[in-house]
């Protein structure tokens, strides 16, 4: 048996992203076993993984969760996060370890000089780079995003009701310049020729209200209402998904659905776009820019108080983009 400690701590979108190393390593090492360490916060999104055989969840002391993890024996350390705490677990534990170029060096370049000697390859690509040692390759399966068998969710009943195919709207997003702004979200829903359902947080209540307000009957309003697992059910029943560069847009391309992304601050060079076929999704961003990309994660606010990158998005060119690939489900 070989066994290995997965790493990715956090966060939605970034789990979700290691999904086809875990099921390389489960399917394609013989007699593999394979742990997963994230945060507690995060543990749903991988919990009912089949590939998994055992989640371990992170403890407030560094020393609790060392502890547990060496008395597991593991033969080999994948590090999909790599960070100064991924380091001092694995400097703790001493185990082999692999890891993957994060790129951060070529990231500060075209954020601060604008020079892009980024390789055009998605972070799941990059990814592999950590277990290649292992034989374990992309088997061209996507994305997993495992919904519980007895998930019971107030918006199916929502869902059932809608007599024609609907549209997932995503309304937050960790950070403000990554935010589809209220205005722009509210013209979007309002001219889109499908209902549409908007998903989002807690933290994203108080928007979606004026979105749905301004959109009018057209909506259905879910932000808040509903756990991970139960917006995740919404969009794997939807077919098109309108989303900003956040965690729901890769629940979406793990249920392989048809993506309409639109980017502000950050750009889909990073490598982080919805991995789909090229068929199925469609990224809106404003080229051009030279504010942009003006970080790799995401500010409070504009640092030049326009939020072009954003703003300057044809609303037009939105449901232009969502007919079309209404037209393929």
């Amino acid at each position: 048996m070989v066994k290995f400690l997965v790493i990715r701590l956090s966060s939605i979108g970034d789990i979700v992203l290691t999904t086809p190393i875990v099921r390389a390593l489960k399917n394609q090492v013989e007699e593999a076993e394979v742990h997963f360490l994230v945060k507690p916060a995060f543990r749903q999104v991988v919990e009912n993984n089949p590939y998994i055989d055992k989640i371990h969840v992170l403890k407030e002391k560094l020393g609790e969760t060392v502890a547990e993890l060496h008395a597991e024996y593991f033969d080999y350390i994948i590090d999909l996060h790599k960070n100064l705490r991924t380091a001092r677990i694995k400097n703790r534990m001493g185990n082999v370890a692999f890891t993957f170029n994060k790129l951060n060096y070529e990231k500060w370049l075209l954020v601060n000089f604008g020079k892009n000697k980024l390789p055009d390859l998605h972070i799941v690509d990059r990814y592999f780079e950590a277990v290649k040692l292992f034989d374990a390759a992309n088997d061209g399966k996507g994305l997993d995003y495992f919904l519980p068998l007895d998930i019971d969710e107030p918006a199916k009943e929502i869902i059932g009701n809608l007599t024609k195919p609907f549209v997932v709207f995503v309304v937050g997003a960790k950070h403000f310049t990554k935010q589809i702004p209220v205005e722009k979200a509210i013209e979007i829903c309002r001219l889109c020729p499908w209902p549409v359902v908007l998903l989002g947080g807690k933290d994203d209540i108080q928007n979606s209200a004026l979105i749905a307000k301004g959109a009018g009957d057209n909506v259905t309003d879910l932000s808040g209402k509903l756990s991970l697992n139960g917006s995740a059910w919404v969009i794997s029943k939807s077919s098109v998904v309108v989303t900003p560069d956040t965690g729901l847009m890769h629940i979406a391309a793990a249920f392989q659905k048809n993506i309409v992304s639109l980017w502000g601050n950050t750009i889909p060079e990073f490598g982080m776009y919805p991995y789909v076929d090229k068929g199925k999704r469609i990224e809106m961003e404003v080229k051009g820019l030279k504010c942009r990309p003006c970080t790799k994660i995401g500010f409070k606010k504009c640092p030049k108080k326009h939020f072009r990158c954003m703003n300057d998005i044809p609303v037009q060119k939105v449901i232009e983009a969502i007919a079309n690939l209404a037209d393929k489900k």
